[in-house]
């Protein structure tokens, strides 16, 4: 690892942001919209359904949440797609850089790209609806961590499928992530999942997320056994991914077929 070849990956992806208004609203605009949404849906059900404000105390948190895991992924795929769409993966790799040097460099992309947003939405929705996603304490960092995580994943492997199957899969970048929304059990409980689905939902770290906060913000308590279970689920995982996306490279590289991505 050469910290010098990431870090200038890393600020030609930063330079991009300097000078484009799209790509800055791809940070700000579309988190502040889901936040006004779901936080007009949180409002209305709090005054209408009484009973439910227990449960819809956490929406705006299991907003914020998913929104930490989707940046994450789009942090590492849009990295790489932009690459493709400037015809420079070629260059890239003619040059010294190596296959995890570039994973890295997108990997601390993804992780601006999670602050930036993170902290935008925690204080829109503490400034809009007085919801404060602080409330965690200290374990909201390990809770984060392990999202970043779970959306590295996704990530990972996202980007090992458009490296080998090209343009036509580059849709993936925006619809892959969601396939694992019903089984993240972000804005409900797993319990309310069939008995058949259960458990692939606890084989995905994502979940013991979300059961964990629901537990922090509703009974106090910190949730350990989630805790665990993500991390380790999320050490597996991202070994596994790393492995895959490196013998994807590999194979690609000796076959030419870098060369013909985005074509």
């Amino acid at each position: 690892m050469n910290i010098g070849r990431i870090s200038a990956l890393i600020s030609r992806h930063l330079f991009l942001y300097r000078r484009s208004f799209p790509r800055l609203l791809e940070i700000f605009y579309w988190p502040l919209l889901d936040l006004v949404v779901w936080g007009f849906i949180t409002v209305y059900l709090a005054q209408e359904g009484k009973g439910l404000h227990g449960a819809v105390v956490f929406f705006l948190g299991a907003l914020i949440f998913w929104d930490i895991l989707f940046r994450a992924q789009q942090g590492i795929t849009i990295s790489f797609l932009e690459e493709i769409w400037s015809r420079n993966l070629m260059n890239l790799f003619a040059s010294p850089l190596t296959a995890g040097e570039f994973l890295a460099a997108m990997m601390a992309m993804s992780i601006f790209k999670v602050a930036a947003v993170s902290i935008i939405m925690a204080f829109a929705a503490l400034f809009f609806y007085s919801y404060n996603v602080f409330i965690m304490g200290l374990t909201l960092i390990p809770f984060v961590m392990n999202l970043i995580a779970s959306g590295w994943l996704i990530g990972i492997l996202t980007t090992s499928v458009i490296m080998r199957f090209g343009q036509q899969a580059e849709v993936l970048a925006w619809g892959l992530v969601f396939l694992f929304q019903p089984i993240s059990c972000v804005f409900y409980p797993l319990s309310v999942l069939p008995g058949w689905l259960q458990p692939l939902a606890m084989a995905n770290p994502a979940a013991h997320v979300f059961e964990g906060m629901r537990e922090v913000l509703l009974n106090q308590v910190v949730p350990w056994s989630h805790l665990w279970w993500a991390m380790g689920l999320n050490g597996l995982y991202l070994l596994s991914m790393i492995a895959i996306y490196q013998y994807t490279f590999a194979t690609c590289k000796d076959r030419g077929m870098l060369v013909r991505v985005g074509e």
